[in-house]
């Protein structure tokens, strides 16, 4: 196992490399799925790796995806480099742990987000409107305050580079269909809403959230990363109060360290300190052990 910032896979063709995954197409219907250990904030790819960040991703990933795969399906085939085929034998201690095989599918054109905290953009929206992505919510909601129901708040999708952009639901409607919206809806806020509970119960609250759905054929398949530090909010339970902005296991750190220095948010980003980089890591770490309950030695 290696620190992996980039890939060259020769043996299959390089389908796309976004902020964080390399993914390679190894049949018509098989993809390859290298997470790195590339780091974004604000959509810009920093310049430095924040070391086997990649592999607490794709583990977490796969933890979730099996915890839930009773509500719906997903696209995971092989987890293990040993199960992989016999051309990726090669690459086998820059695969391990940062890579699945996974079924082929369509995205949808829309990011899934889910809100039970309201913060960030939520928050913006909310003191601006009253409102977030359309949801009218009472008055008098302060910073970090729970939703007692979640919200189901669609983005666009944006290319590399570029930001999403909070959507209607009525435009995310349009976009895909009623009865598909309806179900990415329904299985989005009930994988949240189990999934913020499990997540209380080991001193985790579950800020906020982005799924990504593909279909196969006529099927809803849950794909890409599921609920990482990467993808979502996550706080320490212990010492939670509304009023304030809350510490966490994601790399808002990250976020808040850019800010400190005055990045204007347009890419190049500036190079990240090694401490930076280590204290990141060591809270991408100490989500995945108490989520699962495991130790990753990295």
């Amino acid at each position: 196992m290696r620190v992996a910032t980039t890939t060259d896979i020769k043996q299959y063709p390089l389908v796309s490399r976004g902020k964080v995954r390399d993914i390679y197409q190894v049949a018509d219907d098989v993809l390859l799925i290298v997470t790195t250990d590339r780091i974004s904030a604000f959509d810009v790819i920093l310049p430095d790796p924040v070391p086997y960040k990649g592999v607490i991703l794709n583990k977490i990933t796969i933890f979730w995806m099996e915890k839930f795969k009773h509500l719906v399906k997903n696209h995971l085939l092989a987890t293990e480099p040993a199960d992989f085929p016999a051309p990726l034998k090669e690459h086998a201690d820059l695969l391990e742990g940062r890579a699945v095989l996974v079924r082929k599918a369509k995205p949808l054109p829309i990011e899934c987000i889910v809100r039970g905290y309201i913060t960030g953009s939520g928050l913006k929206d909310y003191k601006a409107t009253g409102m977030v992505c359309g949801h009218k919510l009472p008055a008098g909601l302060v910073e970090s305050d729970k939703l007692e129901t979640p919200l189901f708040t669609p983005s666009t999708k944006a290319e590399l580079g570029q930001h999403d952009e909070n959507i209607t639901l009525d435009k995310a409607k349009e976009m895909i269909g009623l009865d598909l919206f309806a179900k990415v809806q329904d299985t989005a806020l009930s994988i949240y809403s189990q999934a913020r509970e499990y997540a209380a119960g080991r001193g985790i609250l579950i800020a906020d959230t982005k799924f990504e759905f593909g279909m196969i054929g006529d099927e809803l398949i849950l794909i890409d990363e599921v609920l990482t530090p990467d993808s979502s909010r996550f706080w320490p339970a212990a010492g939670y109060a509304p009023g304030k902005v809350q510490p966490s296991y994601d790399k808002q750190y990250v976020r808040d360290w850019l800010e400190s220095v005055g990045f204007n948010k347009q890419p190049p980003a500036p190079h990240m300190p090694a401490e930076v980089a280590e204290r990141t890591r060591s809270k991408y770490l100490e989500a995945y052990r108490e989520l699962t309950g495991q130790s990753l030695a990295l």
